[in-house]
Order: C-alpha cells, then structure tokens, then sequence
C-alpha cells in the first residue's frame, strides 16, 4: 500500500509543485495587492485558493503527461510507475483528470476570471500532453504559455490581469528549459543549451527591464536576480562543456527549481523585500523534494 501511494506521489512530481505555487505569489505581487494594502481576510482565502489551484492543475498535467507517454516510457524511462506496472494506466488518467478538476473548482472560488483563466490553462495542459510536446517549437512553445498563463492566473485575484503581458518572462524561461530537456536522454545538444543561454540572458535583461519601467524597487530585485543567474548558469555551463545526458539532465533541474528564484525576484520587484523572502522558502522545500522524487 505504501509503496503504491509512493507511485501516486511519484506522478505528481511533488519537486515541482512549489514552483506552481511561486508563479501565483509573483502574480498576486504584479497585480499589486501587497503594495496598495488591500491584504485581509477575503484576499488571504483568494491567494489560498489560487496557490492550491494551481498546484493541482500543474500536477494534474505531470500525471496526464505520463499517461500519453506510456509507449516511450516503456523504452526510455521503463522504471516510472505506469510504465512499471505500479500505477494501471486507467488509474493514472482518472487521478490526472480528477485533480485538473479540482485545480479548476478551486480557481473559481476564488473568481469566475480565475476560473475562466483556470480552464484555459487545463486546455493548454491537455493540448501540450496529448499533442504539442511532439513538435520542436510547439512543444517548448506550449510549455511556456502554461506557465505565462499562471503568473496570469496569480494576477488575476483582483478580478482581473491588465499586465496580462508580463507572462511572456515565463514563457521565454520555459521555452529555453524545454529546449535543453531535448537532450536529456541521448545527451549531444550543445546547440539547444547556446541557445539557452541566449534566452536566460533575454528573461533576466526583461526583468530588469520591467521592475526599471514600473517601479523604484530595481535595488532590492538585483540580488534575487544574482542568485537566480548563479543557479542556472553554473550547471548549463557545465552540460555544454561535458555534454551527456546526466550533466543536462542536471541543468533541467536547475532551471526547473530556480523558476522559483525568478518568481521570487518579479515579487520582489513589485512589492517589498520580505516578501521576496518568503517567496524563496519554497526553494528549499523544493531541493529537499527533489532528493525524494524525480523533478523531470
């Protein structure tokens, strides 16, 4: 039984789901509630609601995600709880539809624009599991609008999102670590990763730019965005040089995990330090995560 529940656990890849959670803080700070003093009881339910929405819709994915991917699983990753015989494939897609379900309910507690936002995010999810991740440029593409549409959805809890166009920072980030993932098994991508680096620099020139545009707080955002260059770089440097599946792999993770740093500086970019702080607690609970469950 244990063991079972383990499998269940190992599907919804609990490393990640803190990173879900950070895009819905950085989102809540972008639509300023912390900055206009607007935080009480009915705003806490809303950020409560939203944070475990968005937990459920992105492990909901993760699960779907290796229910399509059954067939290749059984060659490249035959060790996954579906591919293993642990989880039947029937269980799997209930548990991943279910808990999209549930990300969606609880979106909408929060707001018919959170909802609405919600099920357009499931949409995408379905789409990139089912089909897009096959395409080059889809897939990454895909990706990166799932994760531009839940910054969206953090922003959102005040019933609306006019910076709707701030998402294209996560979209680019999660297009360039997809574009790494390419060579996860075969390794030999050294192409993928310069092209990487280029769109890690894009994202981390954007932000500056961004917080400059917007706001005085360009001071305290600098050393969050020093941390998150130090966290990504260091291991896509070393996957160039050494260019195997184990060494890229690693810089997957990297970039997956330190979506939280990013996170943590557009909060702290848009609202005020402690906050940042806080957001970036979740890093260590996702490293602690990581040493127990696979990230990728």
């Amino acid at each position: 039984m244990r063991t079972i529940l383990k499998g269940y656990l190992r599907l919804a890849r609990p490393a990640n789901l803190p990173t879900a959670a950070a895009d819905i803080l950085a989102g809540i700070a972008i639509a300023g509630v912390l900055s206009n003093d607007l935080v009480g009881f009915e705003v806490i339910s809303k950020m409560i609601f939203l944070v475990f929405a968005s937990v459920f819709l992105y492990a909901g994915g993760v699960v779907l995600n290796d229910v399509f991917d059954l067939d290749l699983d059984k060659v490249e990753r035959p060790e996954r709880p579906i591919p293993s015989g642990l989880i039947p494939l029937r269980s799997a897609a209930i548990y991943g539809v279910v808990l999209l379900i549930l990300g969606i309910g609880l979106a909408f507690f929060s707001g018919r624009v959170s909802g609405v936002i919600s099920v357009v995010l499931a949409f995408f999810i379905v789409l990139y599991d089912a089909f897009s991740k096959k395409d080059g440029f889809l897939g990454p593409m895909n990706m990166g609008l799932c994760r531009g549409l839940n910054l969206i959805l953090g922003m959102s809890i005040m019933g609306g999102a006019a910076q709707w166009w701030y998402a294209i920072i996560p979209l680019v980030y999660i297009f360039a670590i997809t574009v790494i993932s390419r060579g996860e098994v075969h390794g030999n991508n050294k192409n993928h990763i310069i092209w990487a680096g280029v769109l890690y620099n894009l994202v981390i020139l954007a932000v500056i730019t961004l917080i400059m545009s917007q706001t005085d707080n360009i001071l305290q955002a600098v050393p969050f965005l020093a941390l998150f260059a130090f966290l990504v770089f260091r291991p896509l440097i070393r996957a160039y040089r050494i260019n195997s599946p184990e060494n890229i792999k690693k810089a997957v993770i990297a970039g997956v995990l330190s979506l939280i740093v990013l996170d943590a500086s557009l909060a702290v970019g848009f609202s005020v330090w402690w906050y940042g702080l806080l957001l970036l607690l979740l890093l260590p609970l996702s490293i602690f995560l990581s040493k127990l469950f696979a990230v990728t």
